[in-house]
């Protein structure tokens, strides 16, 4: 573990739990449904992929990319889409795969652009919620954990690129 990373907030096996818990509740909730999940890259491509692995009906994935952080610690407030969707979401029960929610700017706007384009349905599902920052009111349909306002890497998340591959999510003591 970085020297910089010195406060452990979710060990893996924590998170590994509550993965499961939640794609126990996703496979309940998507039984007959064929959902497209969408994760939001880069932070969600962990979470993403050890969820997937757990959700026990047939679903599709794509990714999207979008910025509102840049090299900071704290998030611009302005959301810019990086990379769009492979596929029409047209008709599709949707499920946001997100690794953080923050102020809720950044997935206000993903529900409001991808809502746009008619699915069917739309839901979000994010491994840790910060509700002291919210600037929009949002919640996700399934959350794995309510954390302090605190900057957190590991685990998928990031500061400035790096500390992607730490396996337990971490207070940035910087």
């Amino acid at each position: 573990m970085a020297k910089e990373a010195l406060e452990v907030l979710l060990s893996a096996e924590q998170i590994n739990e509550k993965i499961k818990e939640l794609a126990a509740e996703i496979t309940k909730d998507y039984h007959d449904k064929n959902p497209l999940l969408i994760g939001v890259l880069k932070g969600a491509v962990v979470f993403l992929s050890d969820l997937i692995r757990e959700i026990d009906v047939p679903l599709e994935v794509d990714f999207m990319a979008v910025s509102s952080y840049g090299a900071d610690t704290a998030s611009s407030g302005i959301v810019r889409i990086q990379k769009d969707l492979d596929q029409s979401i047209k008709d599709k029960d949707v499920l946001i795969v997100e690794d953080i929610v923050d102020t809720g700017l950044t997935l206000n706007y993903l529900f409001e652009n991808l809502g746009s384009r008619y699915p069917k349905s739309i839901k979000v599902v994010t491994l840790l919620d910060k509700p002291d920052r919210r600037k929009v009111k949002f919640e996700a349909d399934y959350c794995g954990f309510k954390i302090p306002d605190r900057f957190v890497i590991g685990y998928g998340l990031d500061f400035n690129e790096n500390y992607r591959n730490l396996k337990d999510i971490c207070i940035l003591n910087a």
